[in-house]
C-alpha cells in the first residue's frame, strides 16, 4: 500500500497526532508520541492559545519491531523501537466549555507542532451524548471504512468506548502507530490511514485528537513471555498461566544464599507468564486499586463505566494434535513441560474471593454508581455469543492425562466445566442485581445482541474489518472428537439467551431468512449509544464498503430501560 507523502512527513515529525485521555469536570489529559526524546514538550491551550502547560515524559520499555513488522525501515532481527510518550494535564477547565489546543516538541534544531483541535473536561450530567461503541480493530482492512463511515454519519462523538483488541501484536510498536500498510490503530482513529476498498481510498477520521478514548484489555493487549530474541508474533503467543511462572521460580531459587527480593520475583513472575506493560504504558485509565489498572471504572456525564479484564488466552480450536490448542497439548512437546500452552488460561478471574471481583461489588455498591442514570459495563470475552469465540466456557482449563502402559504420556488434554464458567456463574447475576443496562463486548468480530429476561442488554459488535463467521445449524463449531458434543457448544448461543433480530433492517439469508446477526467480510458494522432527554438508544449501522454507492444502512435500534 502506498501512503501519501503528506502523512509520511508527519510521521517523520511526530509519531502520532495528540489523544484526549481520563476527563474529568475540570480537566483531561493531553498525550502524544514522538521518536526522539526532546528537550522540552507542552501543551498551548485556550480562547487564543494562550495557556501553555508542560508535559512529562517518559520512554516506552517493550516497543519492538522484527523482520515481521510491515515499516519503512526493515528490520531482520527482533530491535528495539524508541519511543517516547508525553502526557500534560490540562486543568482549570468549566463543564461543557470546548477549548482549541496544540501541541509541541522541541529537540535541539527544530519545534515540531501538531495541528490545532478541541479538548474538553468530562460533560455535565445534562448533557446529551453519542458515544462509539468499537472494538477488535486489529489492523483489520475494513476498520479505516468503518471510522471513516461513523464519523459521516454523525459528525464528531463525544467519547470512544473501546471493547479490546487493539492491534495484534501490543508489543510491535508500528502497529499501534506506522504501519506501512496504512491501518495502525491511531492513524485510522486520527485520520492519517491509508486504505484502498473497492476503488476507494479510506483515511478513517480525526477521532481521538478531540474525543476522549476509554480502552479495556483483551487478549490482544497482553503479551506471553517476554524474550530478547524470539519474534514478537510468537512471544505473543508464548502466555502461560502465573502459577506455573511462581512455581518455577520458587523451584529455581535457593533462598538460603540469598536475600528474598520480592521485586526480583514480581518482575522474573511476569516475563515468563504475560504481561500488558505497554498497553498500560500506552494509556492514561482512572485511578484503581488493580496493578497496573487493567480494570477501572469512571463517570463520564450521566453514565457510569466499568471497565474489566475478563479476556483468556486466544487457542487454536483444532482437533491436530500436533499443535497446542484449547484442548489438548501438542503430541510432539509432551516431554517438553516448559513448552505447554496450558489451555486457554484466564488472565485475571473474576470469582467470588478474587481482587476484580472484590473491587467490582465495592463499585457496584458505591455512591457514583447508584447515582449514575446510565449503568454500562465493557468487557472484551462474550458472555453470549453466536460466535466460536465464545466456547470453551470461560473457565480455568482442567488437565487430564492418559499413559502409555509403558508409562509415556499420551495425550495431556483440557476440560472446561461449563457449569464453572465464571461470566455466567458470578459475574452476570452481580452485574443485572446491581441494575447494569447494558454489557458491551468483542472478541467474536461478528455483530449480535441478546436481551434477559430481566431486561439487562448485551450488545456484540466487533465486526468492524472481518468475521469468523456465525454458528448455526449450518456452521457448527469445530470441537475435536473427544469432547463430549452432546451438549450446545456446536451451534447457537451456548448460554442460552436467544439472539435478538435486528428490529429495523435485517440481513437475509439465502432462504431469505431473517438473520440474527451480521458476520461478513464484506460488511462491516458500527454501533452509537445515543442519550438525551431521559433516554438512551444504541443504534447499530453496516455498510458495504465494495458497493459503489456505500450507503450506510441503520439496521438496529433498542432503547435501554
Amino acid at each position: 500500500m502506498i501512503i501519501t507523502s503528506l502523512l509520511l512527513m508527519h510521521l517523520l515529525v511526530m509519531l502520532s497526532d495528540p489523544f484526549l485521555q481520563l476527563p474529568t469536570p475540570d480537566s483531561v489529559e493531553v498525550v502524544w508520541f514522538t521518536e526522539f526524546a526532546g528537550d522540552n514538550h507542552w501543551v498551548q491551550w485556550g480562547k487564543d492559545l494562550e495557556h501553555r502547560t508542560e508535559a512529562s515524559t517518559r520512554q516506552l520499555t517493550r516497543t519492538r519491531e522484527d523482520e515481521w513488522s510491515y515499516t519503512f525501515k526493515t528490520y531482520d532481527k527482533l530491535s528495539p523501537r524508541a519511543i517516547w510518550r508525553h502526557q500534560a494535564v490540562i486543568a482549570g477547565l468549566k463543564p461543557g466549555e470546548h477549548l482549541p489546543y496544540q501541541v509541541f516538541s522541541a529537540d535541539r534544531q527544530h519545534i515540531h507542532q501538531s495541528d490545532i483541535f478541541s479538548l474538553q473536561p468530562s460533560p455535565p450530567a445534562d448533557q446529551p451524548l453519542k458515544i462509539l461503541l468499537t472494538s477488535d480493530h486489529q489492523l483489520m482492512p475494513m476498520v479505516a471504512a468503518n471510522i471513516q463511515q461513523a464519523i459521516a454519519v454523525y459528525g464528531g462523538f463525544d467519547a470512544v468506548f473501546h471493547a479490546g483488541d487493539m492491534v495484534n501484536v501490543p508489543d510491535r510498536a508500528s502497529e499501534w502507530f506506522d504501519d506501512r500498510r496504512g491501518r495502525s490503530f491511531f492513524p485510522v482513529l486520527q485520520g492519517r490511514a491509508s486504505v484502498t476498498l473497492g476503488g476507494k481510498i479510506y483515511q478513517g477520521a480525526p477521532v481521538l485528537q478531540s474525543t476522549p478514548l476509554f480502552p479495556c484489555i483483551g487478549n490482544h493487549e497482553v503479551m506471553g513471555r517476554y524474550s530478547p530474541g524470539k519474534a514478537l508474533h510468537l512471544q505473543f503467543k508464548d502466555a502461560r498461566p502465573q502459577a506455573i511462572a511462581e512455581e518455577e521460580y520458587f523451584e529455581r531459587q535457593d533462598f538460603a544464599e540469598q536475600e528474598y527480593d520480592p521485586d526480583q520475583d514480581t518482575q522474573w513472575i511476569e516475563d515468563n507468564s504475560f504481561n500488558f506493560r505497554t498497553y498500560g504504558e500506552i494509556f492514561s485509565l482512572p485511578p484503581s486499586p488493580a496493578p497496573q489498572k487493567q480494570y477501572y471504572a469512571v463517570t463520564f456525564g450521566h453514565i457510569r463505566l466499568i471497565s474489566l479484564m475478563v479476556t483468556n488466552v486466544w487457542r487454536s480450536p483444532q482437533e491436530n494434535a500436533s499443535t497446542a490448542g484449547r484442548y489438548q497439548e501438542s503430541s510432539q512437546q509432551l516431554d517438553e513441560p516448559e513448552n505447554w500452552g496450558h489451555g486457554q488460561h484466564i488472565f485475571e478471574p473474576i470469582t467470588p474471593g478474587s481482587r476484580q471481583y472484590e473491587w467490582l461489588q465495592q463499585e457496584l455498591a458505591g455512591e457514583a454508581f447508584q447515582q449514575a442514570q446510565y449503568k454500562i459495563v465493557m468487557f472484551h470475552h462474550p458472555p453470549h455469543s453466536l460466535g466460536g469465540n465464545v466456547t470453551p466456557p470461560y473457565t480455568d482449563p482442567q488437565a487430564y492425562e492418559e499413559y502409555a502402559p509403558d508409562g509415556t504420556m499420551v495425550h495431556r488434554r483440557y476440560h472446561y466445566p461449563k457449569g464453572e464458567d465464571q461470566i455466567i456463574k458470578h459475574l452476570i447475576p452481580l452485574l443485572e442485581s446491581a441494575g447494569v443496562q447494558l454489557i458491551f463486548y468483542g472478541h467474536s468480530h461478528l455483530w449480535n445482541r441478546f436481551v434477559s429476561p430481566g431486561g439487562m442488554h448485551f450488545l456484540e459488535t466487533s465486526n468492524v474489518g472481518n468475521s469468523y463467521g456465525a454458528h448455526l445449524a449450518d456452521n457448527p463449531r469445530s470441537l475435536p472428537d473427544f469432547i463430549d458434543s452432546s451438549n450446545d457448544f456446536l451451534v447457537g448461543n451456548p448460554n442460552g439467551l436467544s439472539p435478538i433480530i435486528p428490529t429495523i433492517a435485517p440481513l437475509l439469508d439465502s432462504q431469505g431468512k431473517l438473520l440474527p446477526y451480521i458476520a461478513s467480510n464484506k460488511i462491516t458494522v458500527f454501533s452509537v449509544l445515543e442519550t438525551g432527554d431521559n433516554n438512551a438508544v444504541i443504534k447499530s449501522y453496516y455498510f458495504d464498503s465494495n458497493e459503489d454507492n456505500n450507503n450506510v444502512v441503520l439496521f438496529d435500534q433498542f432503547q435501554l430501560r
